[in-house]
This record gives structure tokens, C-alpha cells and sequence, in this order.
């Protein structure tokens, strides 16, 4: 790989690729706290994302020759995009019945008026996001955070475009009655 300027991110790589225990250190304080993050998302279990966090650890290491640098931030890019396809290996492999177990007979269906989430710190709707059912939190995550459409979500899971739009409709309206449920008990008096 040519390297084209010599940014921190492209020396870290290199020293990766090098087999540096230091530069693994070094990449693991400063991404990992980000990335498990990224993890805990797809898979709220803390145990279940270590393990498939480590894996992706592994991954990143034994694939650093697969890096391509593409400008400042593009580690970070890559390195979530592996960290989210273990995520999602280990719910395939873990956890695929619940990936497939709601209906896709619902056709993309108008969404209700979204509540207002304002005045509701973002820990606490990552906590929500986190409560949703697996198909619902997987589907959610991959549309909403990642932007991917749902011809690619049915593809990166093994369901139908169908499945996703209807799993991605229900995690809305199941968000959506969590919020309103915090936004009364909020507004009621003490």
C-alpha cells in the first residue's frame, strides 16, 4: 500500500501491520471505547458484545492490510464497519430466530407523528434503543445510524426487504410509546 502523506492514523497502521504490541495498545485506547459503543448498540448484552467486540479486535488486527487510507477519520470508518458486521455475525449466529420471527406482511406503513424527545437526555433514548427487541434494535440501528436501505439490510442479515420494513416500523412505533411513557412520567407531579 502507498502511503500518501504520513498521517498518525496511516503510522499506526503501519506499526499494526508491523505485529507492534505497542501500536495494539495504542489503537485499543484510542478507538476501542468508541467502537464498544458501536457494538453495545447491535448487541446490548455486555458479555455477548465483548465477545463479538474481541473477535472484531482480531479482525482489525489480522486485516490491517486490508486499511486503505482515505483521509483523516477513514481508521475510525473502517474499523466500525468491521466491528458492526461481527456484531451483526454473532446475532446471525446467536440469534437468528429473532431476527426472522415477526411477520413482513406489513407494507411500509405512514409513521404517526413522531413524540418529542428534546428534553430527553440522548443517554436515555440509547438506553431505549438498547430495549427494543433484537430484529427491531438490528434493523433500527442499520437504518437509522448506518443509513443502509433495506435492500441492503436484507442482504447483510439473511431476511426479506419486506421483514426490514416492517421490523423498522415497529421499532419506531415501540420507540416512539417509550418516549411518550418518559414524557408523562416526567410531566407528572412529584
Amino acid at each position: 500500500m502507498l502511503f500518501i502523506g504520513n498521517s498518525d492514523e496511516q503510522r499506526l497502521v503501519k506499526r499494526l501491520r508491523n505485529g507492534d504490541n505497542g501500536a495494539m495498545k495504542e489503537f485499543y485506547s484510542q478507538y476501542a471505547p468508541y467502537l464498544k459503543g458501536v457494538c453495545l448498540r447491535y448487541i446490548p448484552d455486555k458479555n455477548d458484545a465483548k465477545d463479538a467486540f474481541q473477535n472484531a479486535l482480531v479482525r482489525i488486527i489480522t486485516h490491517s492490510t486490508e486499511f486503505r487510507y482515505q483521509g483523516q477519520g477513514s481508521l475510525q470508518v473502517w474499523a466500525t464497519r468491521i466491528v458492526i458486521h461481527e456484531a451483526l455475525r454473532f446475532i446471525r449466529d446467536n440469534k437468528r430466530h429473532e431476527l426472522t420471527t415477526w411477520d413482513d406482511d406489513i407494507t411500509e406503513l405512514p409513521d404517526d407523528d413522531d413524540p418529542p424527545i428534546r428534553d430527553i437526555p440522548p443517554e436515555v433514548i440509547h438506553q431505549m434503543v438498547r430495549q427494543l427487541p433484537t430484529g427491531y434494535r438490528t434493523v433500527f440501528n442499520l437504518y437509522v445510524i448506518e443509513d443502509k436501505s433495506h435492500e441492503e439490510i436484507a442482504r447483510l442479515l439473511g431476511i426479506s426487504a419486506g421483514t426490514s420494513s416492517s421490523q423498522l416500523h415497529r421499532a419506531r412505533r415501540l420507540l416512539a410509546e417509550m418516549i411518550e411513557a418518559y414524557n408523562d412520567k416526567k410531566e407528572q407531579p412529584r
